[in-house]
């Protein structure tokens, strides 16, 4: 596997995006049931339900269909007609996953005894479970998958790293392999999902949600949030957004910089006592400051800033 630093570049400080990532995660997340659990038929099932359906709706089917089956034991015993009329009376997409389901499950208990596979390689023998399932279920059950890499993750890739941004053919996998701490695919994974569900889907809330990446973000920095499902860009120019990234990224080629200096930098329209002047400035690095992202410097002669 490729290592973290060459598959993100050597500026890339990869421990501090990584801490920052799961911190936020962990201080508040959307509370979905089966991210309290380890069972992995439990997994499975809202891997299945979720393939068709909105998170949020998932969750009354998901407690419906393990209350009817509790077990995979329960579920392999059910008629098949039974499975499929429930997800079909719960709109939860084709009805061939319903099949390929409690087939699954009649393997797991037929094959191996009731045990799951631990393995994504082991777990793609199952009917109906694909690489991207097996590799959900090995993380979330058994800590032991790899980088999840759906639409989610491949737009914060892209918005995130330059690496990405910029290549012609770019290598999700390795470089979502690269950045995953080794042995933690089951916080990891979740942390990056919720990262692309929250903060960064196709119209980002960046300041809004407190995107821990928006030190680092190349989209954040650029104003350029386009992505391979968002090809047009969001209209930003002379928001406040754009002002903020030339912040950012002014800041961080310098060590510090006066207001005005500053100011004139980012803004062609600058003057001190003008619309678009300190007043203006200052209310902008604030939101920065409070943010996390900016020191504000008051000195006897000048305000300084500087990148914390």
């Amino acid at each position: 596997m490729t290592d973290s630093a060459t598959a993100l570049g050597s500026d890339a400080d990869v421990e501090a995006v990584r801490e920052a990532l799961v911190e936020w995660y962990e201080a508040d997340h959307r509370d979905f049931p089966w991210r309290r659990t380890d069972d992995p038929y439990a997994i499975l099932v809202s891997e299945v339900m979720s393939q068709q359906t909105q998170l949020e709706r998932v969750v009354e089917a998901w407690a419906a269909f393990l209350d009817r089956w509790p077990t995979v034991e329960a579920l392999a015993e059910a008629d098949r007609s039974d499975v499929v009329g429930f997800w079909t009376g719960h709109s939860l997409g084709y009805n061939n996953r319903a099949k390929y389901l409690h087939e699954a499950a009649k393997q797991v208990v037929e094959e191996h005894g009731g045990s799951f596979p631990r393995t994504p390689e082991g777990l793609q023998e199952l009917m109906g479970v694909g690489p991207y399932t097996a590799n959900a279920v090995a993380s979330f059950a058994f800590n032991g998958g790899n980088a999840v890499v759906d639409t989610n993750v491949k737009r914060v890739l892209h918005r995130a790293f330059a690496e990405i941004h910029t290549a012609d053919d770019p290598d999700y996998e390795t470089v979502a392999n690269a950045l995953m701490p080794p042995g933690e695919s089951r916080i990891w994974n979740n942390a990056i999902m919720e990262l692309g569900g929250v903060a960064c889907g196709k119209t980002p809330r960046c300041d809004e949600a407190g995107c821990p990446w928006r030190e680092w973000c190349y989209a954040y920095q650029t104003g350029d949030f386009t992505a391979p499902d968002v090809p047009t860009q969001p209209s930003f120019e002379g928001s406040r957004r754009q002002f903020r990234g030339r912040v950012v990224r002014l800041l961080g080629e310098h060590d510090e910089m006066d207001l005005d200096t500053l100011g004139h930098r980012i803004r062609v329209d600058y003057t001190p006592n003008g619309e678009h002047g300190r007043e203006w400035l200052r209310d902008l690095l604030s939101d920065l400051s409070g943010d996390g992202l900016v020191q504000i410097e008051e000195g006897n002669d000048q305000t300084t800033a500087r990148l914390r």
